[in-house]
C-alpha cells in the first residue's frame, strides 16, 4: 500500500502537508526507510546544536526531537485504538504544552535517539501486525475522521518535515 492508495477522506486536511512528505514507498517500507534515515540525521547531529533554538520562542533540537517521539506514540496508540474497531472519539494533543513538560533539553542526544529508536521499532512492529482490513479501519481524532493506513504515512510525514526544518533552520 502507497500513499497515493490514500483518499482524502481518510485524513483531516490539517494533515495535507505531512501526507505529501511521507514519499512513495510502501507503508512499511516507508516507516523503515525514514527511521533509517532519521536515525543517521540524528547521529550526526552536532552536539553543539543541540539546545540551539533558531529564534526567540522556537523549540530547540533536542525539544523538535522529543516531539517527533511524542507525537508517534500519539499517532501510534490512534492506529492501535481505530484497529481494533475503537469508535471513542479522540481528543487532540497540545503539542505546545508537551514540549516544555517534556524536559527535553535536560536529556542527553543519546537517551534521545534511544527512545526513538524504541519508539519507531515499536511502531513498526505494530504495523506489521495489521491486516489490509485494519489498516482500513478510521475513527475520530481531533475532530476529524482518520483511517490506521493515513496515520502511519502522517507519521513518516510529520518526521521527514521535522527534520527538513531542523536542516534548513538549525544548522
Amino acid at each position: 500500500m502507497k500513499i497515493k492508495d490514500l483518499n482524502a477522506s481518510e485524513y483531516n486536511p490539517y494533515y495535507q502537508t505531512y501526507v505529501g512528505k511521507a514519499g512513495d514507498l510502501s507503508l512499511l517500507d516507508g516507516l523503515g526507510d525514514s527511521f533509517n534515515r532519521t536515525l543517521e540525521f540524528f547521529n550526526n547531529l552536532p552536539e553543539g546544536k543541540m539546545e540551539y533554538a533558531y529564534a526567540e520562542g522556537k523549540w530547540t533540537v533536542k525539544e523538535v526531537m522529543q516531539h517527533i517521539i511524542d507525537t508517534e506514540r500519539v499517532f501510534a496508540y490512534r492506529a492501535l485504538r481505530f484497529s481494533r474497531n475503537d469508535k471513542t472519539e479522540l481528543p487532540g494533543y497540545d503539542q505546545d504544552a508537551y514540549t516544555p513538560s517534556s524536559e527535553a533539553n535536560r536529556r542527553t542526544k543519546t537517551s534521545l535517539i534511544e527512545e526513538y529508536s524504541h519508539v519507531r521499532e515499536s511502531t513498526i512492529s505494530l504495523f506489521k501486525s495489521f491486516t489490509n482490513e485494519m489498516l482500513l479501519q478510521s475513527g475520530k481524532a481531533s475532530g476529524g475522521n482518520m483511517s490506521v493506513r493515513a496515520i502511519g504515512f502522517i507519521v513518516i510525514g510529520h518526521e521527514n518535515h521535522h527534520c527538513q526544518v531542523i536542516r534548513e533552520r538549525y544548522l
